[in-house]
């Protein structure tokens, strides 16, 4: 897998390199900037990109847009979004386009090793990585009377799991059920939700995180 890395803090663009390369990922080229992040995938399609949120010269969007345009220009492009801080508008916008193949965590992510090279791996191969912190805030900003009122405790932490891009069998393992006990769970809350039954893989995974963010800012 050939990788991107995007990101203007020189400490974590080492970091990440580093991180990657021993762990078997080659690193297309690093870069500190949005524009060029572009002028590189313009010219050559990586594997997956793993990109800063916040990129110079105004340290707000450039990196998310920069995200946004290379899937414009390589449909499908994998990225995996890094922020210092929780923007649910962002992630939202990151998934605006439907097809699946990017990722949302926070950098204190990436301390967790593990964890992290998960989600990017996920990500790269077309699923989704969504930062827990980020499912909590679209979940806790529903309205009141929205459906999810009507979700039990059990299928709220099913509901989460699920939008953070885990299959049935990890959700299963995670919460130390059978994996046709999740399976009853996933389609209880999808009835209660509206959402269609028949959504497999990350586009089950895009249905839900558009139903949260329906009413992100």
């Amino acid at each position: 897998m050939r990788v991107v890395i995007a990101e203007d803090d020189a400490l974590l663009r080492e970091g990440l390199s580093l991180l990657l390369k021993t762990s078997g990922i080659e690193v297309a080229t690093t870069v500190d900037n949005a524009e060029d992040f572009l002028a590189f995938v313009e010219n050559d399609r990586p594997d997956a990109v793993v990109m800063d949120v916040r990129m110079p010269p105004t340290h707000t969007d450039e990196g998310l847009r920069a995200a946004v345009r290379a899937r414009e220009i390589h449909p499908g492009l994998p990225v995996l979004v890094l922020s210092a801080h929780v923007e649910t508008s962002y992630a939202v916008e990151l998934l605006a386009d439907g097809v699946g193949g990017v990722g949302y965590l926070l950098k204190e992510r990436v301390g967790k090793v593990e964890r992290f090279l998960d989600a990017l791996q996920r990500v790269a191969k077309g699923g989704t990585a969504m930062d827990p912190e980020v499912i909590g805030q679209l979940m806790s900003r529903r309205r009141a009377a929205d459906p999810l009122a009507a979700l039990t405790a059990r299928e709220r932490e099913v509901l989460a799991l699920m939008a953070e891009g885990y299959n049935n069998g990890t959700i299963a393992e995670l919460l130390v059920v059978s994996d046709g006990a999740v399976l009853k769970h996933i389609r209880n809350i999808f009835a209660k939700l509206g959402l269609p039954s028949d959504e497999g893989g990350h586009r089950r995974v895009l249905a839900v995180l558009a139903y949260l963010g329906r009413d992100a800012g």
